[in-house]
C-alpha cells in the first residue's frame, strides 16, 4: 500500500521543483524548435529528445520513490540488469563463457541486491570485489577455453563491478543510519542523481556555448575544458543550494557535490575509453537522445560508491 506524503514533505517539494524545471525546459525547447531554421535544428532536436527522456526518467524515479525502499531496489536492480546486458553484449564472448554469464546474471546480480536490501553492509561491500572476482575466472577455467582467457574473464569482472557493484550503491544509501535524518534517505539518492546528472547536462551546455579546447579528443571529442569548468562549477553550486535535502551543512553539500561531479566526469572518460576501444558511439539505443542505460549512468556508476562511503564515514 502506498502512503502519499504531505505536500510540505521535502521530497514532494523537490519533485515539484524538478517538474517545474522540466516544464520550462519543454516550453523553451518547443519555442526554439519552431523558431530555428531547419538547417540549424539538429542541436535543438537533440535537446528536445533529451528533455523528453528526462520526463520519462523522472516519472520512473518518482514511482519508485512512492513505493519506498522496495520500489528503489526494484528500479536499480532492473537498471543494473539492463546496464550489464549492454556491457556484455558489446564485448566478444565465446561458448566457454556460458556458465560465467549465467553466474553473473542469475547469481551474482540478484545476490548483490538481496544483500543491499537486507542492509548487510559487511558482505555487500565485498561480495563482488572478492567473491565474484574469484568465482568468475574459476568458472571460465572450467569451460576449458584458453583463447583470450584473461581478456574474457576481466570483461565480465568489469561489467559486474561497474553495472552491479557500483550502481547498487545508489539504493544502498537507504541503509545508512544518520542521526536526525531518519526516514529521509530517499533524498540522498535524489541529491546524488540530480547533482551528477545536472553536471553532465551543464557540461554539455557550457561546452556548446563557449567550448574551445578539447580535454581528451581521442576519448570524447565533445568534452572541452570550458565545458568541464562551467559544468562542474554550476553543478557544484546546485549541490550546495540543495543542502536542505541532505544531512550536510551548505559547505558540506558543496564539497560533496564537487567530489561526485569530479568522479562523474572521470567515470564518463573511462566509459568513453571503453566505447572507443570497441569502436562504438553509444552503449545502446534504449533512451531516445541519450543512447543506452550506461550512456546515461556512466557518471553515476563512478560517483555512487564514493558518495556512499564518504557519507557513511562522516555522517554515521
Amino acid at each position: 500500500m502506498i502512503t502519499l506524503p504531505a505536500l510540505r514533505d521535502p521530497a514532494v517539494e523537490l519533485f515539484l521543483g524538478i517538474g517545474a524545471v522540466l516544464l520550462i525546459a519543454t516550453v523553451v525547447g518547443r519555442v526554439l524548435a519552431w523558431t530555428t531554421q531547419p538547417a540549424k535544428r539538429a542541436t535543438i532536436d537533440n535537446l528536445n529528445a533529451r528533455i523528453n527522456a528526462w520526463w520519462v526518467m523522472a516519472l520512473l524515479v518518482g514511482i519508485a520513490f512512492a513505493f519506498g525502499k522496495s520500489g528503489v531496489l526494484v528500479l536499480f536492480f532492473l537498471v543494473s540488469l539492463l546496464a550489464l546486458r549492454e556491457f556484455i553484449t558489446l564485448l566478444p564472448t565465446r561458448s566457454g563463457d556460458y556458465w560465467v554469464l549465467v553466474a553473473a546474471f542469475y547469481l551474482v546480480l540478484p545476490i548483490q541486491y538481496v544483500l543491499v536490501g537486507i542492509e548487510w553492509y559487511g558482505l555487500f561491500s565485498i561480495f563482488i570485489p572478492v567473491y565474484g572476482f574469484l568465482l568468475l575466472p574459476i568458472l571460465a577455467a572450467g569451460g576449458g577455453d584458453t583463447t583470450r582467457f584473461l581478456e574474457r574473464a576481466a570483461k565480465v569482472q568489469w561489467g559486474l563491478m561497474i553495472c552491479v557493484f557500483c550502481i547498487s550503491h545508489v539504493p544502498a544509501l537507504l541503509a545508512l543510519r544518520i542521526a536526525g535524518y531518519e526516514h529521509r534517505n530517499l533524498l540522498l539518492i535524489a541529491f546524488l542523481v540530480i547533482v551528477v546528472q545536472s553536471s553532465d547536462v551543464l557540461q554539455y551546455v557550457w561546452g556548446k556555448l563557449c567550448g574551445r579546447h578539447l580535454i581528451a579528443p581521442k576519448l570524447s571529442p565533445s568534452k572541452t575544458w570550458e565545458g568541464f569548468a562551467g559544468g562542474i562549477a554550476s553543478a557544484t553550486l546546485l549541490g550546495g543550494l540543495l543542502w536542505w535535502i541532505t544531512p550536510f551543512p551548505f559547505w558540506g553539500a558543496l564539497v560533496m557535490a564537487l567530489v561526485i561531479n569530479l568522479m562523474g566526469f572521470l567515470g564518463g572518460l573511462v566509459m568513453s575509453a571503453i566505447k572507443r576501444d570497441r569502436g562504438i558511439k553509444d552503449w545502446g539505443h534504449m533512451i531516445e537522445g541519450h543512447g543506452g542505460v550506461l550512456d546515461r549512468l556512466d557518471s553515476v556508476c563512478f560517483a555512487a560508491p564514493v558518495f556512499f562511503h564518504l557519507t557513511r564515514y562522516f555522517m554515521t
